[in-house]
């Protein structure tokens, strides 16, 4: 209990008064690091879908979730209603490469709402404070997005390994191929949530955030993709493989076709050898390891 003490002198009969405010120190459970950074997660990845923010907000994450899970419904159906088929009309490894475009916006729009707000308000230091420190902010945000794409992107595969069951074709095939959509999708989660949060949180501005991942995880591919075509029809095959380092959607694919067995989308179809595959692999954990590091540094800089 604390007290203040107010003179009306300062001589021997000057009046004082003894006035109790009520403070009392906190004797409650502290619940410390851990239960910060889950509850930052948990908030982070809520946000990422428009949860507990406002009804505008949810509109586009849920419009592009219903896109993801609605064109694999579709798939599943005309599976269904051809009676002479016996696997689904799209692998679940080639599902995310071709819907990029999408998966692609869902990161520009929501990369920037989870780190550049917090930029532009100034309240990283508030959360910096007591007990949560950097290492716990930037781990929080990081599996927040990538949980957020594992989503977006593993959703629409469940739907399709279901439908697939239901249309009685081979058990045994179809969870290999699904095990295998899942890898591929968890990988496509690390590197697409690191490079675009390290985008949206080189600046405060939610539209050069939005700008900037726009253009390095979905133009990048319209450019990559263009140029391998030109290199196939003139004869460079060998320069197919190679170019397709310079976009993070054919670095996945490149992964998945060397080591998960996919069909590359590459031009001919064919994709990396298992030893370019492995220079493919390295890159992406590069990029995964050096997006961690620049957002470590970003938020040495502006933490405090």
């Amino acid at each position: 209990m604390s007290t203040e003490t107010t003179g009306a002198g300062t001589g021997a009969g000057g009046d004082s008064r003894i006035h109790n405010i009520g403070y009392r120190s906190y004797d409650g459970p502290r619940l410390g690091r851990a239960y910060a950074r889950r509850s930052l997660y948990s908030q982070s990845l809520r946000g990422a879908f428009g949860l507990g923010r406002s009804a505008k907000s949810k509109v586009l994450p849920m419009l592009l979730v219903a896109v993801m899970c609605l064109v694999a419904a579709i798939l599943v159906a005309v599976a269904m209603a051809t009676p002479a088929s016996t696997k689904l009309p799209i692998e679940y490894t080639s599902y995310a490469v071709y819907l990029q475009a999408v998966i692609g916006l869902f990161i520009a729009a929501q990369a920037p709402q989870s780190v550049s707000r917090d930029l532009r308000f100034k309240s990283v230091p508030l959360y910096f404070s007591r007990p949560i420190e950097r290492l716990d902010y930037v781990v929080a945000k990081y599996a927040a997005m990538a949980s957020a794409l594992f989503v977006l992107t593993g959703l629409p595969l469940v739907i399709l390994y279901g439908g697939a069951l239901l249309a009685k074709f081979d058990f045994s095939d179809q969870t290999a191929w699904f095990g295998q959509g899942l890898v591929s999708v968890a990988l496509l989660s690390l590197l697409f949530a690191g490079l675009g949060l390290v985008l949206a949180a080189l600046t405060p501005r939610r539209g050069f955030g939005v700008a900037a991942v726009i253009a390095v995880l979905t133009i990048s591919y319209g450019a990559v993709s263009t140029v391998q075509a030109i290199a196939w029809s003139t004869g460079s095959e060998s320069a197919v493989t190679w170019l397709g380092l310079f976009s993070p959607i054919t670095l996945i694919d490149g992964v998945q076709t060397a080591f998960l067995g996919a069909t590359s989308a590459f031009p001919g179809g064919e994709g990396p050898g298992a030893a370019a595959g492995a220079v493919y692999l390295l890159v992406v954990l590069a990029l995964v390891a050096g997006s961690y590091a620049v957002l470590m540094r970003r938020y040495r800089r502006v933490g405090l």
